[in-house]
């Protein structure tokens, strides 16, 4: 796999997975340590994409 088809999917999951975040804080009873863990899986795909971007 390409650096850039890498970092590609890196952005496609970064972007999936904030759109399910909002939807979970939208829907009533949302379950916060699930939301957390989201934000945390969120952040660790930006820093990834963060690094790649800055080694090129």
């Amino acid at each position: 796999m390409s650096a850039s088809s890498h970092l590609s999917q890196l952005r496609q999951k970064h972007e999936a997975l904030s759109r399910k975040i909002e939807d979970e804080q939208a829907r009533p009873g949302s379950d916060d340590l699930q939301i957390t863990a989201m934000k945390r899986q969120k952040l660790r795909l930006k820093e990834e994409i963060t690094k790649l971007t800055a080694s090129q």
